[in-house]
């Protein structure tokens, strides 16, 4: 009987989990204060209840962001970033992680005002591993430049994808442009520089 009450608990401790970080995300992709007493109304919980969870809003704020990435993850391997020439899988990657970021911009503009870098890095590690692993493919095969670290190219692939969704949410870009336009960019980023013997020729 005893076990039977603690798995009855851990279940419904993790659908108020789910629950609380559902209604933060909702409130936050509609704009509105993700403050604890929103979210518990949200989510029709009590204020205690989301304590119990997270202490602090920002504990909340890096918890949402974090199953964000961790779900991006996932669909950043469905896009096989391990297969294919490492162009086109970066290509396929980009696509699925735009798709993501575009989805939760609101989320993505809260975490960037009251996220610190550390705490930011910490939420993206899901996101980070399977495009660093295609970085280090396509430096192995040749075709990624060489001459940088490999976690500044994966910073930068980050760094330019958040800029562009910076700049859709102040109106000075359209989402829509915003695959080709990355792509592009990025491609030349991690491309190998040209030197003057090669231009030469």
């Amino acid at each position: 009987m005893p076990e039977a009450t603690t798995d009855h608990r851990r279940a419904v401790a993790e659908r108020n989990l789910e629950a609380i970080l559902d209604a933060t995300e909702r409130l936050l992709e509609q704009g509105a204060e993700a403050s604890i007493t929103a979210v518990a109304e949200e989510a029709g919980l009590s204020r205690v209840t989301v304590y119990a969870h997270f202490g602090t809003r920002k504990e909340l704020l890096k918890a949402v962001v974090e199953r964000a990435v961790t779900r991006t993850a996932e669909a950043i391997k469905q896009a096989r970033p391990g297969g294919g020439p490492p162009f086109d899988a970066l290509n396929r990657v980009i696509e699925v992680a735009w798709s993501a970021l575009d989805q939760h911009s609101g989320m993505a503009q809260a975490s960037a005002e009251e996220l610190g870098s550390s705490e930011m890095a910490d939420a993206h590690k899901a996101a980070f591993r399977p495009i660093r692993n295609l970085i280090v493919r396509g430096r192995r095969e040749g075709v990624f430049r060489a001459d940088v670290p490999v976690d500044w190219l994966v910073a930068s692939v980050f760094a330019l994808m958040h800029a562009y969704g910076d700049l859709v949410r102040a109106g000075t870009m359209k989402s829509s442009d915003a695959v080709r336009v990355l792509q592009a960019t990025i491609a030349g980023v991690v491309s190998p520089l040209r030197t003057d013997a090669t231009e030469g020729r």
